[in-house]
């Protein structure tokens, strides 16, 4: 099953934007399709392949930040393709 994943990461430190952006490029390091926005950033792929990878990464990430808050959204469809209708 495909899942289309939106992550926002938000470091709650004064050096946030450093960790912000070690974790995108661990997601863009991956094959999953990663799209990104100015708000969060988007990861496409197979569950069973996507969601341990994400989990791996997460941790890495909380493990080098005393608090963080992470936002996801999990939609069980493939929306790399989406473009508005209107």
């Amino acid at each position: 099953m495909n899942i289309s994943v939106d992550l926002t990461l938000s470091p709650l430190s004064n050096d946030y934007e450093q960790h912000v952006i070690d974790f995108i490029k661990a997601l863009r390091a991956s094959d999953f399709k990663v799209l990104e926005n100015p708000l969060s950033t988007q990861i496409f792929g197979e569950f069973d392949q996507l969601m341990p990878f994400l989990n791996e990464k997460i941790k890495a990430s909380f493990e080098n930040q005393d608090m963080c808050v992470l936002t996801i959204k999990v939609v069980k469809t493939d929306r790399s393709d989406y473009e508005p209708s209107f």
